[in-house]
């Protein structure tokens, strides 16, 4: 396959739009922990406890997406310029490594996905008791 520039340019949008995502959820999350550590400011509750040590595992995971993907828009932005410098192996080489690691960082929100579905699966249930 021959790399051209517009390959690895359209990864931009994508990776933009991933990231903007990434960082909605982290807001989101950062907001809870927030009103949750005042909560158990007031009350102590061993429940607010566990779930702000939830919500720090997923921050972390969410963390470690936004790592991933700008990562990855970082090495497409080099395969770029390795295709504009013409040097093709490398060029191949980097853009392949940009891969991997979109697929890592939606892979990892994935994960962070299924644990937010568990953390309100068991809200709902408590509310159905």
């Amino acid at each position: 396959m021959n790399l051209t520039l517009s390959i690895p340019a359209l990864l931009f949008p994508a990776i933009s739009l991933t990231m903007l995502a990434y960082n909605a959820r982290y807001l989101a999350i950062a907001a809870l922990i927030r009103n949750l550590h005042a909560s158990f400011q007031e009350t102590g509750s061993e429940d607010v406890r566990l779930q702000v040590t939830k919500l720090r595992k997923r921050l972390s995971i969410i963390k470690n997406m936004q790592a991933v993907a700008i990562v990855s828009f970082l090495l497409a932005v080099i395969t770029m310029f390795l295709i504009y410098i013409d040097i093709t192996f490398w060029a191949n080489l980097v853009f392949a490594v940009s891969l991997v690691a979109l697929m890592t960082s939606l892979i990892l929100s994935l994960v962070e996905v299924q644990l937010s579905t568990k953390a309100l699966s068991i809200q709902l249930k408590d509310m159905e008791q």
